[in-house]
């Protein structure tokens, strides 16, 4: 048996290196001289869209691919609504619903009735927006909705489960400062929208501490309402048969007495600033380089999501190519322009760098934001901005949940459905003119907000050399 196994195994290495040698004998293959076929028209299919008359909103869509019945709930209402004495309110909420019990289920009941069936649901809260997300055999339809209205409406957040959120919760308090990048990621946050803001703003152990059950049961109270939650369902179902269903579970839910405030309006100013974390034993220096970004619906943004990816994207960016391959300063670099809706995103660069390269580091980012304002891309680098974005366009659409799920997304905020479609058509007929443009009107390398997290005595220059404002230390000791 083994003298088989090692014929079959010479009979292999020997196929390979014919190959390798056919291969290097008809000479390397030109990647930009593949000609791929186009691409299959994108199908988008419609969406059925209900109002009940208690507000609340509803999106089928049939896909008997598979016998599964799956649901996405959006919840407008999100951690903005924290009080600032009780940050991590909302998201506690979010945890517990699912997690919590209900009037008619434990939460180990409710646990064993998912495993026993092949089901699940999830639940989470972020900044903007709650969630809940179910998945059951469509066997199930009726069950499914029982359990969606049993953990919207009649969570009661059990008193064990909350001591051991809360457990870990402190927790992760007290485990924060235990990466440099995850000091950095928290604090620039801060650094740009301000760290009272309802953008940047963590809990504390003080905060956690005052948070109680009847928090939880008067947040939920104030938020869980028919007119704050699009639901969407789809898979193998019968659309009509299951807008009866909702409105068996939901149709009685009543409407909240008055409607959440709008999300807070971000006050920024553009200036210099520069801040540190000094941390002595480290050597490596983590840095941010950046400003308030956009919104998602700024008319140029397509041109910018191209600026983007020429100056910060991707092993053939700018910022890779010069900061990690020709200088050779770092192994991660990249730079970001995020956009948001509801509030505006933000424009960074990262360089995670050795400390005594890290003066040089920041000038040589700077640099390339100059440069990418003043110096138009090359036709090389528009097709590689463009097509970072474009090639991976498709994947928008390789499931029903991604496609409805935004679908509700965009309903939440008015705007057209085929918003995402007109956004990569700009993006396919971006010039290298519209990305100096948008780098001008957007980028500002005069009034960045620049962060350093690392050892401050290993430094190839002390950070007031960049002037940028004095250098502020910023203190991480977490309060007891």
């Amino acid at each position: 048996m083994i003298a088989r196994l090692y014929q079959k195994f010479s009979t292999i290495i020997a196929a390979v290196t014919l190959l390798a040698f056919i291969t290097s004998s008809a000479g390397a293959v030109d990647l930009n001289a593949l000609v791929y076929p186009q691409l299959n028209q994108i199908a988008i299919p419609e969406v059925e869209e209900i109002k009940l008359e208690n507000g609340m909103r509803l999106y089928l869509l049939e896909d008997k691919t598979l016998p599964l019945i799956q649901a996405s709930v959006r919840i407008h209402g999100g951690s903005y609504l924290d009080p600032a004495d009780k940050i991590g309110l909302a998201e506690f909420c979010g945890d517990l619903l699912r997690t919590g019990g209900t009037e008619k289920y434990s939460s180990d009941e409710l646990d064993e009735l998912l495993e026993s069936i092949g089901g699940s649901a999830e639940t989470s809260m972020d900044i903007i927006a709650g969630s809940l997300k179910l998945s059951m055999l469509s066997s199930y339809n009726e069950l499914a909705m029982e359990v969606m209205a049993e953990i919207l409406q009649r969570p009661v957040f059990e008193q064990a489960k909350f001591e051991q959120l809360m457990i870990s919760a402190r927790a992760s308090v007290s485990r924060r400062n235990d990466r440099p990048d995850g000091i950095g990621d928290r604090e620039f946050e801060k650094v740009i929208y301000g760290s009272s803001s309802v953008y940047a703003r963590h809990t504390e152990y003080a905060t956690l501490n005052a948070i109680s059950r009847d928090d939880l049961k008067a947040f939920h109270q104030r938020v869980f309402r028919p007119e704050n939650v699009q639901m969407a369902i789809w898979g193998d179902i019968d659309s009509k048969k299951i807008v009866e269903l909702v409105k068996k579970h939901f149709g009685a839910w009543e409407k909240g007495k008055e409607a959440l405030p709008d999300f807070p309006k971000v006050d920024y100013q553009f200036d210099t600033r520069t801040a540190y974390v000094d941390l002595p034993e480290v050597s490596q220096s983590n840095i941010y380089i950046g400003h308030l970004g956009g919104r998602l619906t700024d008319e140029d943004h397509p041109h910018r999501i191209v600026m983007n990816n020429i100056l910060g994207v991707g092993f053939g960016s700018r910022l890779f190519k010069q900061v990690r391959s020709k200088a050779g300063l770092a192994y991660s670099v990249y730079g970001v322009f995020t956009a948001n809706i509801s509030y505006p995103g933000t424009f960074y660069n990262y360089v995670s760098t050795k400390s005594e390269s890290t003066a040089k580091a920041i000038r040589m980012i700077i640099d390339e934001i100059r440069r990418i304002q003043n110096e138009e891309p090359t036709a090389e680098e528009l097709k590689l901005g463009r097509d970072r974005y474009l090639n991976t366009f498709v994947f928008n659409f390789d499931s029903k949940g991604k496609i409805i799920e935004r679908l509700v997304y965009y309903d939440f905020f008015g705007l057209p459905k085929d918003f995402l479609n007109k956004q990569m058509e700009m993006v396919k007929t971006t010039t290298a003119a519209d990305v100096t443009a948008a780098a001008k009107k957007y980028l500002k390398p005069d009034s960045l907000r620049i962060l350093v997290v690392g050892s401050q005595k290993s430094l190839d220059e002390p950070l007031s050399a960049l002037k940028n404002g004095e250098p502020q230390a910023i203190d991480v000791t977490i309060p007891e």
